[in-house]
């Protein structure tokens, strides 16, 4: 797979586009649906003092609540028009939450403060990301993050790791237990073990790699003989990790509500369709494990033991690739665009 460089930078980030009470009130209520449809299903079990074993990391791993991720936010450069504030006030109530002027980063902008704040022929007020705010509270973290996409997005995808971050992580668990205690290991574990030392492992990815059993460890090559540390991400995150593409999802609500919650919600579906295969890939027997929200039903093993098996990570692995690098660019020009 070729390597993708950023977009070019975006216009400046003032108030440029205008939508009606109407038209962004839908979109949210949109966007509430779209997301609940996978995450609903999730905190009823929670409710019910259980967790599902593959999509639970979404949001124990990650931080964003499922409440946080339903809210919709129109990115920078956007006027949600609302005169007396009565569509706040509507959807505040609709939501429980406070008025959208009190969420973090969002600011009035009066009728007229604004040129180019028009709707029907005339100049209204509303509401609007407060990007100098924004960028002044967030500057070491957004710096961070664009160095760490743009350095991601010019590097090659590597697809030969087939997955076996999570199978180091169960190395001998006779000694250390598995962290997925609710699942079986699909061949034993003799059988994990057995896979784990006659197999290359290639793991890029810090937040992988910290999680290996210790003995497992050493028998990671990493990068051309490089291991991954956290100081080391800029150099060495590559597009076709897994779990760089998952990270996506975290880039992307961390910049919330700079970042729209349509490319937020793409990101999330790219980490919930990763988590999927991670797991399919693990050593881990999800025999009756339903994914609830896709109609998919169960989830089928990916066994990367076998040259077939192989194939099948190899393949969809690079599907993501191609669906995450689309993301890292829209993340990029966000970025870019805001200055």
């Amino acid at each position: 797979m070729s390597s993708a460089s950023p977009s070019p930078a975006l216009p400046s980030t003032r108030p440029r586009t205008v939508l009606a009470p109407e038209d962004w009130r839908a979109r949210a209520r949109a966007h509430r649906e779209r997301i609940a449809r996978r995450t609903d299903p999730l905190v009823a079990l929670r409710m019910r003092g259980e967790k599902h074993p593959v999509q639970d990391f979404l949001f124990g791993y990650y931080t964003h609540s499922p409440a946080a991720l339903q809210r919709w936010h129109s990115g920078a450069g956007v006027v949600l028009a609302d005169d007396d504030g009565t569509a706040a006030a509507a959807e505040a109530a609709e939501l429980g939450t406070a008025p959208r002027g009190e969420w973090k980063h969002w600011r009035r902008v009066e009728a007229g403060e604004v040129p180019g704040v028009v709707l029907e022929g005339r100049e209204v007020g509303g509401w609007t990301v407060d990007v100098p705010v924004f960028l002044a509270d967030r500057a070491s973290g957004a710096a961070f993050t664009r160095e760490l996409l743009a350095r991601t997005a010019q590097r090659a995808a590597r697809l030969g790791c087939f997955g076996l971050h999570e199978w180091a992580m169960a190395y001998r668990s006779d000694v250390h237990g598995v962290r997925h205690s609710q699942l079986p290991l699909r061949l034993g574990a003799a059988g994990t073990d057995a896979v784990v030392e006659g197999s290359r492992i290639r793991c890029t990815h810090f937040d992988a790699f910290r999680f290996f059993a210790p003995e497992a460890r050493g028998l990671n090559e990493g990068e051309d003989g490089v291991l991954p540390t956290r100081e080391g991400m800029r150099d060495m995150e590559q597009p076709g990790c897994l779990h760089a593409g998952m990270d996506l999802y975290k880039w992307a609500y961390k910049l919330v509500p700079l970042v729209d919650s349509d490319l937020l919600a793409d990101c999330f579906d790219l980490a919930w369709d990763i988590r999927r295969l991670d797991m399919e890939a693990s050593p881990y027997d999800l025999t009756g494990v339903d994914d609830l929200s896709d109609g998919r039903g169960g989830y089928e093993a990916v066994r990367i033991e076998e040259p077939a098996g192989r194939a099948e990570y190899a393949r969809r692995q690079r599907e993501f690739a191609e669906r995450g690098q689309a993301l890292r660019i829209r993340l990029l020009a966000v970025l870019e665009g805001a200055g």
